[in-house]
């Protein structure tokens, strides 16, 4: 680099980054009054939009489908027929069980007959004990097997009532992986559960499972609003409120996120699955009565730096700094005001915070002035780049 351009380089250090006379000290600073204010802050995220409840449709009886009542994208009623099941091996066992209940019937009622009769033989001594124990356990028997066989008769009807699949509630049929001819298996009888012939979902109030970033997640609470969008309905807002907040994180390419569940109603059925959102979290909108700007805060580490841009001398901040303050760095700062006899130091109480401001709940009054001035990091790079300027232009 040629002296020349050493020299233009150092003019506007000096005349951008500061000097030691007052004129260019007030390029460091700004002066802003404490004022009310409103403080907004949401959070951004993506998503993507699901169902909240959903059920799977099988069928308790085995066999061919006969008939589909209903395709992906139709509207059912509750106990609509939404898929018919080849009824003849059920319409045998009912007619086999019916039978055997008949004869059961008769059988119990033989039985019974010749109980009484062995009874009155028995008391007159007309059989052994053995012959009326046989009749009494016969008797038994035929009642055991008269409820054996009603069981197994409802059984059957139920059975043959299982080949009609009706919807168990009123929904949206959002997957249909089955056709008409196509044999399935019961999740009573099949190890894997049985064939999934349609799965129905209520649309009229969707979620949306949006990932936020683990350094936002503690400012989401269950209950807040939310703005979202989707890329079909660019004109349009749709609004939800933050249902759940899952413990799991997820975690991407180093990236770790959290899951918070957005109810929204869907009462239009513009919202469907699977469709991408962005999503913004509204983490605070409250009205303060007072406000100053976050840079205007400072801490016992850098207020002798910031203080000096404004000539405090150091014997008044050793002064003012003499007593720990409870809560400081936490919901105590300092400001630098200003005042009729020049800049002063104040210890302020905090609230909540937009990032750029920040609510004042003791400390400062409607309309004072306080400096937003730079902080400790910035003025000692700023003094590290003047030294490696001067250092560069006196070798060249």
């Amino acid at each position: 680099m040629s002296k020349f351009m050493h020299l233009v380089l150092f003019s506007f250090l000096l005349s951008s980054c500061g000097s030691s006379n007052d004129a260019s000290k007030n390029e460091f600073y700004k002066m802003k009054e404490v004022v009310p204010n409103n403080l907004e802050v949401t959070v951004e995220a993506s998503g993507m939009v699901e169902a909240i409840s959903s059920v799977e449709i099988k069928s308790k009886a085995s066999g061919e489908i006969l008939f589909l009542g209903a395709e992906v994208g139709d509207f059912v009623e509750k106990g609509s027929i939404l898929a018919q099941i080849d009824q003849r091996t059920p319409n045998n066992i009912l007619d086999q069980s019916k039978s055997d209940l008949e004869a059961a019937k008769v059988r119990l009622s033989n039985a019974e007959s010749q109980y009484e009769r062995g009874k009155e033989l028995h008391s007159q001594n007309s059989i052994s004990d053995q012959d009326f124990e046989d009749i009494q356990e016969n008797y038994a028997q035929a009642k055991s097997t008269l409820v054996r066989s009603e069981v197994s008769f409802e059984n059957a009807k139920i059975a043959l009532d299982d080949t009609v699949v009706r919807s168990p509630t009123s929904g949206t049929i959002v997957s249909r992986p089955v056709e008409a001819g196509q044999v399935i298996s019961s999740p009573t009888s099949a190890v894997g559960g049985g064939t999934l012939i349609m799965t129905l979902a209520d649309l009229t109030k969707v979620r949306v499972r949006a990932l936020v970033d683990e350094i936002d997640v503690g400012k989401v609470e269950i209950g807040q609003n939310v703005s979202i969008k989707v890329s079909a309905y660019r004109d349009t807002e749709f609004f939800g409120v933050v249902a759940k907040i899952e413990p799991q994180a997820y975690v991407v390419q180093n990236v770790t996120t959290f899951p918070v569940l957005i109810d929204i109603n869907n009462d239009k059925n513009m919202l469907l699955l699977g469709m991408n959102t962005d999503v913004e979290i509204e983490i605070l909108n409250k009205d303060v009565s007072l406000s100053t700007p976050t840079m205007s805060l400072r801490t016992r580490k850098d207020i002798y730096s910031a203080a000096s841009i404004l000539n405090i001398q150091k014997d008044e901040i050793d002064i003012f700094l003499q007593d720990k303050v409870k809560g400081e760095n936490f919901n105590k700062f300092i400001v630098i005001k200003d005042t009729r006899s020049g800049p002063k130091l104040s210890w302020v109480e905090i609230g909540k915070s937009d990032l750029s401001n920040v609510e004042v709940k003791n400390g400062l009054e409607e309309g004072d002035i306080v400096y937003i001035l730079p902080s400790k990091g910035l003025l000692d790079y700023q003094e590290q780049f003047r030294k490696r300027v001067e250092a560069s232009i006196s070798i060249g």
